[in-house]
């Protein structure tokens, strides 16, 4: 007993979906370890900006005061800056002079 196939039946087979399952996951597979790069280096590069931008304000201080800030929550209490921290968590510390990133 033979079994009629229609010929005009549409549709992929199981195979066939597999096989592009299989494409489309490793194509995820390569680009993802990038992206997640792109982003960790965008947050360094963040919070650089913001360490110099802090480091501005500690000079501005020093020019007004005639003294260094005792610590940055100085800065802050005094409007010269929003906060001392990254957005990747990371704080600020003043380390003479210097404004440096400390892990969070």
């Amino acid at each position: 007993m033979r079994i009629k196939r229609l010929k005009d039946e549409k549709g992929f087979t199981l195979i066939e979906m597999l096989v592009v399952l299989m494409i489309i996951s490793v194509l995820l597979l390569i680009a993802l370890p990038n992206m997640t790069k792109n982003t960790d280096l965008a947050g360094d590069k963040s919070c650089d900006a913001t360490r110099k931008l802090v480091q501005t304000q500690v000079s501005a201080y020093e020019v007004e005061h005639g003294q260094l800030p005792r610590s940055l929550d100085t800065l802050v209490q005094e409007g010269y800056v929003d906060q001392v921290t990254c957005a990747s968590g990371k704080t600020l510390r003043l380390d003479g002079k210097n404004v440096i990133i400390v892990s969070g």
